[in-house]
């Protein structure tokens, strides 16, 4: 491996999506003493917060090859992550062609834990899931030195985007999870996962780690921890999926997103998020943030103002 600190570390969807992984990547490898360049796709505030960290930002777009040369070129390690969309494979392909033309030596490819249940004859019926299966096989394929990280559903995805609104107007976690056990994981903590592994990759190159939350609980346990963080009673109610995903329509979310999300909250209530790993505590030696900590340090965002 090229010496640590000499070769910048790229960091791909560095604006942040979900959770805001790319920032917290960006800004604790930073914090390492790694010169980081993070690739966006607009020069905006986001992108100055970027600046301000120390990062060097890149503006392009993982499916514009010439972009990718801008983005890749000298860099020795990458962290390849792409929010939900259509083009995600063909970004994957695009990327691993370009990584290998530079000589890449280390990539922290972040993928979802389903796909540790499917395989060639085996899939689920979400479009992104199948397409991070694929991506998975085109990484192999191409030979190029890959550690992949497969957390479980995150916290921010359907406990902050998707039920905030809830929380604040009615007081009550407004989700399609059924009663099933599930064990979100905070964006923060995979973000640290990928920070320490980008740090030293080496020992990881090959490895593939599924990454869950400190607990494995039903969503009235979780919203018995948004009670105690925020100081008055929450409650969980179990709303359909086919209302809840035409709401998600009503409001402008993409039909390839809420394909997804639909899938995922079926699968939740089957108890197919009941997961439980210690590869958080393994890779960082610190545990996971638990739902009560978590709602803490998001609070004013359930709170009305």
């Amino acid at each position: 491996m090229t010496t640590a600190h000499n070769a910048p570390i790229l960091v791909t969807g560095a604006a942040g999506a979900v959770g805001g992984i790319g920032p917290n990547v960006v800004a604790m490898l930073i914090a390492k003493g790694h010169k980081v360049r993070a690739l966006v796709r607009r020069d905006d505030e986001r992108a100055q917060s970027l600046r301000q960290l120390g990062a060097k930002v890149v503006v392009g777009d993982l499916t514009d090859l010439p972009s990718l040369h801008r983005a890749i070129e000298g860099c020795k390690r990458i962290y390849f992550g792409m929010s939900i969309s259509p083009a995600y494979l063909e970004a994957t392909v695009n990327f691993a062609a370009v990584a290998r033309h530079h000589g890449v030596e280390a990539i922290v490819n972040i993928s979802q834990m389903t796909v540790s249940e499917m395989g060639i004859h085996d899939t689920t019926d979400s479009p992104q899931h199948k397409l991070h299966w694929l991506a998975e096989q085109v990484l192999e394929w191409s030979g190029l030195p890959v550690v992949t990280v497969r957390p479980t559903a995150f916290i921010e995805g359907f406990f902050l985007r998707l039920a905030a609104n809830g929380v604040r107007e009615s007081d009550e976690l407004l989700l399609p999870l059924g009663k099933a056990k599930t064990s979100p994981i905070a964006a923060f903590d995979v973000a640290r996962v990928v920070a320490a592994i980008l740090d030293n990759p080496a020992p990881h190159i090959g490895q593939i780690y599924n990454l869950t939350g400190p607990e494995s609980a039903g969503v009235d346990h979780y919203a018995r921890a948004f009670s105690e963080a925020l100081g008055r009673t929450i409650r969980y109610r179990n709303v359909p999926v086919a209302p809840w995903s035409e709401k998600l329509r009503e409001l402008g979310v993409p039909a390839h997103l809420i394909g997804h999300l639909s899938v995922m909250a079926e699968l939740h209530a089957q108890g197919r998020y009941d997961r439980m790993t210690d590869d958080v505590f393994k890779l960082t030696g610190q545990k996971p943030m638990g739902m009560t900590e978590w709602v803490k340090r998001h609070a004013t965002e359930f709170t009305r103002a």
